[in-house]
């Protein structure tokens, strides 16, 4: 714009300038879009992996609870009825994969006693019992090593690992 002389005959500077060109505007929009796009990207990401921890605290979950009816079990065999199922289990070695009643890709997993947890159907769990002969007297096995693995397809393969000492 030029000057321009009112009716005053007064000079008047440049008027400013109101609203946005179109190439403004245009690259504005594009601005936009493109920040939309990287903002809707993560959203799916989160959203189509919002599962996966959920998965994953429960079989930590299942590991902790047979872990701990495992450690809470007699050290040795201490006798008494024949084990005929999971209820019987009376001792660390009874869980032990091998055993007659073992808990070897358990589908899906059992409370304590031997009753199937349908809602947690897809988690497997294997227990492996090892003596462990390191320390104490020579020969002799003082303690026992219990591993827990829970696995869910091939999301989650989680092994938990604790020790039965015989006191």
């Amino acid at each position: 714009m030029r000057d321009t002389v009112d009716r005053k005959g007064q000079r008047r500077g440049l008027r400013t300038q109101r609203g946005v060109t179109l190439v403004e505007l245009i690259v504005s929009i594009v601005i936009i879009s493109i920040a939309l796009a990287g903002v809707l990207t993560v959203m799916n990401y989160t959203t189509g992996h919002s599962a996966d921890p959920m998965i994953q605290h429960q079989a930590v979950a299942i590991a902790e609870a047979y872990l701990e009816e495992i450690e809470l079990q007699a050290y040795s065999d201490p006798g008494g009825p024949v084990e005929t199922g999971r209820a019987d289990l009376d001792d660390v070695d009874d869980y032990d994969k091998d055993a007659p009643y073992g808990i070897n890709d358990q589908s899906p997993p059992q409370d304590q006693n031997g009753a199937e947890m349908t809602s947690l159907a897809g988690y497997q769990v294997t227990v492996e019992i090892e003596p462990i002969t390191d320390f104490g007297p020579a020969g002799s096995d003082t303690a026992k090593k219990i591993s827990v693995r829970v696995r869910y397809g091939n999301e989650v393969d989680l092994t938990l690992v604790g020790y039965r000492t015989e006191y």
